[in-house]
């Protein structure tokens, strides 16, 4: 049978309704995919043991983790064992090397506490410069500032030395070769400058070094609340303390 003309026009109507339609979901379907793909995932709470942030190239630039997924040390690209697990955040340097962070952990060992805590900011290549820090051990409690001054040796450099001496046969070679190592031509690997805070015997305290470390100037305020200043030699002994005792005696 021949179509009449108004049976093709509603041919026609139906098809056009019928593209407009499929058309119509179709863009529905996309906007809607597009504004899912484009929302940030939101979760009320998760559980994971370990997160990487990462950079678009995926160069690690921090971790979150439980103590058992903590990363070890690795300089280079190489891994190397010792450093003890904790829970905690640690910060990776536009090369990707580690540059710092902040760990916390605490038990009781034998009914007694053993706590620590910290935040630490790294030397470029090197080991920690600046930290704050909270320990605990057998009673004795430590918290406070500390600067260090690290050697211009690149931290690597001086695990595969030091790894190097430890396989040396025991004896006075190896103690002489680890001391010149440590010593490093009369530029100390570490050196405390400067520690304020609260001492394990309950002073406070702000404690002065000179490059290799010794404490050479120490204010104090002890336990009792008898506030002093010492100076020390560079073997440790105090010649001369300014006290509160001291300084009244010399106003009369």
């Amino acid at each position: 049978m021949t179509p009449t003309p108004t049976s093709l026009a509603r041919r026609w109507f139906s098809f056009r309704s019928y593209v407009v339609a499929t058309t119509t979901a179709a863009s529905v379907l996309a906007l809607a995919a597009f504004s899912k793909a484009s929302q940030r995932p939101h979760f009320q709470e998760i559980d994971v043991e370990r997160m990487n942030i990462i950079e678009p190239d995926g160069k690690l630039r921090l971790t979150i983790s439980d103590a058992a997924r903590s990363p070890g040390w690795t300089f280079h690209g190489h891994v190397y064992p010792g450093r003890q697990k904790s829970a905690g955040m640690i910060f990776f340097n536009d090369e990707g090397e580690e540059d710092g962070g902040i760990g916390f952990g605490g038990r009781k060992v034998n009914g007694k506490v053993e706590a620590d805590g910290g935040i630490a900011f790294d030397r470029y290549e090197q080991d920690e410069a600046v930290t704050l820090r909270y320990s605990e051990e057998n009673g004795r409690r430590q918290q406070g500032l500390s600067v260090t001054d690290r050697a211009d040796v690149p931290i690597y450099q001086m695990v595969l030395k030091q790894d190097s001496l430890k396989k040396m046969p025991a004896g006075p070679a190896r103690d002489s070769a680890m001391k010149a190592f440590v010593e490093n031509n009369g530029t100390p690997l570490a050196a405390r400058r400067l520690f304020a805070g609260r001492d394990p015997n309950r002073s406070a305290v702000v404690s002065l070094s000179d490059p290799w470390g010794r404490p050479r100037l120490r204010m104090a305020v002890d336990s009792t609340g008898a506030a002093s200043i010492q100076f020390l030699d560079t073997l440790g002994k105090v010649t001369r303390i300014i006290s509160a005792d001291s300084l009244a005696s010399t106003s009369r």
